[in-house]
């Protein structure tokens, strides 16, 4: 773990919090838009099954590490096993307002049996490309209000306080790859992580955006409207896929950890919400 650069003084702290279950959200939570509405909730519909196979796959690494990688695996795995929690309860709000997620569900299904038939270090590989793409999103999403203005607060608050936590946790699946890798040489290390992440990244937006218009056109817009629609949300404004290219580029080059971009102070925007939340006795302290 020679190249691992996680803040020593890092600590990650699981937060325990519910969200939505006493008020009501209507079926476009994200101020009455059907775009934006349409790609959280498809974005949301991901979690659940997908955290469950992050957990699993950085712990198949755990043997070995060092004490301070230890705490960091055992309060990402809190955080995620929460997130699931909550998303999970998100979607069933999705569903009680007449969605139909069966098709999503199906997709998400069909992509972890794929990833779980491939090589653990694979599977781990995985999990690091996609942990990138979730610390970009939420870093994005703390950093620009306009991704979830106009949102109902339990909504918002979800979305804010699950990205505070993944960009808390950002380095611990890459920190883990570094130890099971360590007796790799730099190319190939680089090589299974680069070829990865462009697998990963075809993939994740081919259904991220096929989930999107199946729920747009269950609002009914559908067709090249729906997509021009999407494109100009994901794209244009406000963009997140646009303003998330220069730090998804980053991890193509040598030497990259995702703390060589220190955003704690995304994190200190976001959490004085959450501190009442906090879980003592499972905090992994530096």
């Amino acid at each position: 773990m020679a190249n691992a650069k996680t803040p020593a003084d890092l600590t990650i702290n699981p937060r325990d919090r519910r969200f939505g279950r006493e008020s009501k959200q209507d079926r476009l939570w994200l101020g009455g838009d059907v775009v934006g509405t349409a790609f959280y909730n498809a974005l949301s519909v991901t979690f659940p099954k997908g955290e469950a196979f992050f957990i699993e796959s950085v712990k198949a690494f755990r043997d070995g590490v060092n004490d301070k990688l230890a705490r960091e695996i055992k309060a990402f795995t809190i955080q995620e096993v929460v997130h699931s929690r909550e998303h999970v309860a998100f979607n069933r709000r999705v569903l009680d307002h007449g969605y139909d997620i069966t098709r999503l569900e199906a997709r998400i299904d069909q992509v972890l049996e794929i990833a779980r038939a491939r090589p653990a270090i694979v599977q781990l590989a995985a999990t690091m490309a996609l942990e990138h793409y979730t610390a970009i999103i939420a870093a994005e999403l703390i950093r620009n209000p306009r991704h979830l203005a106009g949102a109902d607060r339990e909504s918002a608050e979800l979305w804010r306080w699950h990205a505070l936590e993944e960009i808390e946790h950002k380095g611990v699946a890459y920190d883990t790859f570094l130890h099971a890798t360590r007796n790799m040489s730099r190319w190939k290390r680089w090589k299974i992580k680069s070829l990865t992440m462009l697998l990963i990244s075809g993939t994740f937006w081919k259904h991220r955006i096929e989930g999107a218009l199946d729920l747009m056109a269950q609002d009914g817009l559908t067709g090249w409207r729906a997509k021009a629609a999407l494109a100009k949300y994901l794209l244009g404004s406000p963009g997140i896929v646009r303003r998330m290219i220069p730090a998804w580029s980053s991890y193509f080059l040598p030497g990259f950890h995702p703390w060589n971009h220190d955003d704690r102070a995304l994190i200190r925007l976001a959490e004085s919400e959450y501190a009442e939340a906090l879980m003592p006795n499972v905090v992994a302290a530096a």
